[in-house]
């Protein structure tokens, strides 16, 4: 395994969750092409399918671990990981990655200690690479929850981040 996924944010889950899941897959597992659908109703639930829930959806409908993970990483609609308190999104599309986004977005993974989709171990913050987000003239953009930053350097992202440290 990784490194990185000793960054990985501890599973939370709660007995309700768990109790409202079971219900859910008990009721729809035997369901033609019941698996998107529980996998969307999962996520719902948890906000996100981490290993935990996939393996009791597994257990549940005798659905293999590899397929259901196969299927939560082959669509973008499913995230691994939970969402930060601050979810960060760097565009990478032509006009910001063309500016530097690129090295934005390197950057921040250094300096955040986690990859594209992941969340600190604090919780605190995600990233994510996005596509564009129709703020071209401002490239390269980020942005951190509903703010927006243009015009981004590698140098002012500390003082960035410092912001959302409460």
């Amino acid at each position: 395994m990784g490194s990185k996924q000793t960054n990985a944010v501890p599973f939370h889950g709660t007995a309700e969750q768990e109790a409202q899941l079971r219900a859910m897959v008990e009721q729809l597992k035997d369901t033609k092409g019941a698996l998107m659908p529980i996998m969307q109703k999962a996520q719902d639930i948890y906000g996100y399918l981490p290993i935990e829930v996939q393996t009791i959806i597994s257990d549940m409908t005798g659905i293999p671990l590899e397929k259901i993970y196969g299927v939560a990483t082959f669509y973008s609609q499913f995230s691994l990981y939970p969402k930060g308190q601050y979810t960060i999104s760097v565009c990478l599309g032509t006009a910001c990655y063309v500016k530097g986004s690129g090295d934005v977005f390197e950057k921040l993974k250094q300096i955040l200690g986690i990859e594209d989709g992941q969340c600190t171990a604090d919780g605190k913050f995600s990233l994510e690479a996005c596509r564009c987000i129709g703020a071209c003239g401002l490239a390269p953009v980020m942005t951190i929850n509903d703010d927006v930053y243009g015009r981004l350097t590698v140098d002012e992202l500390p003082a960035i981040l410092e912001k959302y440290k409460d």
